[in-house]
């Protein structure tokens, strides 16, 4: 298990894929321990402005529970409705899906309720099955790009769940910082690759194209870290293994890589 130590980054090049407006904290950590961090982001957020967000905002004293599964839907919320926190209910309920996403709603002024140790919608749903939702009004902002199962999930459980598109998720505009990676990766430049999310796994092979079979083979040779088991589960869909953290947290995820880079 890691320690949260960086050491095994020193003079190591790592290729991060996440989007590049998120990448900040991640680059600072692998240059602070002597690494070279390869910004390559193969996954583009675009804070919308929809109907659906005027919609939950409009509906803000009725809702029951709301959920944010990431900072992005929090960005977009407020955006679309500045005084969100204002007009909910003293007893609605506000849960969050990872630490980063409590701080952004922190930030724009919400109590936050709750936050699962587990940090996928899974953990979620098994805490909320502690909760009667019967008959609740959820609001849940976010991609309609993501996995059904916590709308899903919400709903077996009674919930009456309004999905609010808040962001979309999609291949970058510009590729180019993307192709070098998959270049350099498949010349043995690159030391390790960091996944944050299925679709920045997808997203690689596509950019990849008529390279995947040789990317495939050349990330087999290499370090490959997602940062939880259902980013896992999408690169072992392309026949890749990867390190993960017992903590679904960039930094955790960083420590693992490290410990496992120090046993070579």
């Amino acid at each position: 298990m890691s320690t949260g130590k960086l050491e095994g980054l020193r003079g190591k090049t790592i290729a991060l894929t996440r989007p590049a407006e998120r990448v900040s904290a991640a680059v600072k950590l692998i240059e602070g321990a002597g690494g070279k961090a390869l910004v390559a982001p193969t996954l583009e957020l675009k804070i919308l402005k929809t109907d659906s967000l005027r919609e939950v905002c409009r509906r803000a004293p009725e809702w029951d529970l709301v959920i944010f599964t990431s900072p992005s839907a929090v960005e977009s919320l407020f955006s679309t409705c500045r005084d969100f926190h204002e007009k909910l209910r003293d007893d609605c309920i506000v849960a969050v899906i990872g630490p980063k996403t409590a701080r952004a709603a922190s930030e724009m002024g919400l109590r936050v309720d709750l936050v699962p140790e587990d940090y996928t919608a899974e953990g979620l749903l098994e805490v909320l099955r502690e909760y009667n939702l019967e008959g609740m009004r959820v609001a849940l902002p976010r991609t309609l790009s993501a996995r059904r199962v916590l709308p899903r999930g919400l709903e077996e459980m009674g919930a009456e769940v309004l999905v609010a598109e808040a962001y979309q998720s999609g291949i970058p505009e510009d590729t180019a910082p993307a192709e070098e990676m998959i270049e350099g990766i498949i010349k043995g430049e690159v030391d390790a690759v960091t996944f944050t999310s299925p679709l920045t796994v997808e997203n690689l092979f596509k950019i990849a194209g008529d390279r995947e079979s040789d990317l495939i083979d050349a990330l087999r040779g290499i370090h490959v870290a997602a940062i939880g088991p259902i980013t896992l589960r999408k690169l072992e869909e392309y026949g890749l293994g990867a390190v993960i953290p017992q903590r679904y947290t960039v930094r955790d995820m960083l420590a693992e890589l490290s410990e496992r880079m120090m046993e070579e």
